[in-house]
């Protein structure tokens, strides 16, 4: 009895001793070897910066000095009954829960108005996107002229629609101050959480709404009894991912008003900038800079196992 040709190309194949096998065959090599460079990647960007920050915490290392001592605990000691390192701490959870709540609420509300039919839908979908492509720095610096002092384009609109006829000094007021950063933060991370939020409504089974609609209920019982218990597993981890770039960011506040007027809207990433790069202290800028670390390791916990409860749960 002969075998097929490709029935005895397979068996050949199979029989070819392991010395003869090629990189190509080996795949539990071939995929280490593709995932070194990433992995290479992180260590060297993230992780000896990281390490290195946690060296400096329980340092006294100054700007200028060779100094490395041990000093444990003292630099945390020391920064926690500080007031301005307090009110930094209170500014970065307002800063985050303020504007997380708002991105995801509007973040909801856009996924829904993009998942409907409309003519223009991808262009819409693509100016979405810029706000979170543009460059921190750049998006920054526009939003500094928009709340300038002298040429504020929000005052001017304000002033011309008469809605008001007080000048607004954004960056001279703390209570001004704090409304133009959230802002940002808002208008910077709510495309990111659409686009997360539009990708878990687009997995949603069209059978589970069309049979909500035969049941008779109306579009706010399908949205908060079927579609937003749904969407809870992504919106978790879109509000996780927001809640971290916003407790970390240095760049929105640190361009739009530096940590004033008066130190009232410094966070803990230009906080540890100033104490740190500016004051000269490096063990204390990096006792601030890592001081959420296990507060974030705690939420993204949660977070991540609300996520999956409720995925299983659905």
């Amino acid at each position: 009895m002969t075998l097929p040709r490709e029935t005895q190309a397979g068996v050949a194949a199979i029989a070819v001793p392991l010395r003869h096998r090629t990189l190509a065959d080996r795949e539990d090599w071939l995929g280490r070897l593709m995932l070194a460079p990433a992995l290479i990647y992180v260590v060297a960007l993230v992780g000896v910066p990281f390490a290195l920050a946690l060296a400096l915490a329980f340092s006294g290392a100054r700007s200028g000095s060779l100094d490395f001592s041990w000093v444990g605990l003292s630099n945390f000691l020391a920064i926690i009954p500080d007031p301005q390192f307090q009110r930094a701490l209170w500014n970065t959870l307002r800063f985050t829960i303020v504007s997380q709540f708002l991105v995801m609420v509007l973040a909801v509300t856009a996924a829904h108005v993009l998942s409907a039919a409309f003519a223009g839908r991808r262009a819409v979908r693509f100016l979405l996107l810029l706000p979170w492509a543009a460059p921190v720095a750049l998006a920054a610096i526009g939003w500094t002229w928009i709340f300038d002092s002298t040429f504020s384009v929000i005052n001017w609109t304000f002033l011309a629609l008469g809605l008001t006829k007080r000048w607004f000094y954004w960056f001279g007021e703390p209570t001004l101050a704090t409304i133009a950063i959230i802002t940002v933060h808002v208008w910077r991370m709510f495309p990111f959480a659409t686009v997360i939020t539009l990708a878990g409504m687009s997995s949603i089974p069209q059978e589970i709404s069309e049979a909500a609609v035969v049941d008779g209920a109306g579009f706010w019982r399908r949205f908060f009894q079927v579609n937003l218990p749904l969407l809870l597993p992504i919106i978790t981890v879109a509000v996780l991912f927001g809640v971290v770039f916003t407790s970390t960011d240095l760049g929105v506040v640190y361009l739009l008003t530096r940590g004033g007027p008066y130190n009232s809207t410094h966070v803990l990433a230009s906080l540890a900038f100033q104490r740190g790069i500016f004051g000269g202290d490096l063990g204390q800028g990096a006792a601030v800079a890592v001081f959420l670390l296990p507060v974030l390791v705690v939420v993204a916990i949660v977070m991540l196992r609300m996520a999956r409860r409720a995925e299983v749960g659905a």
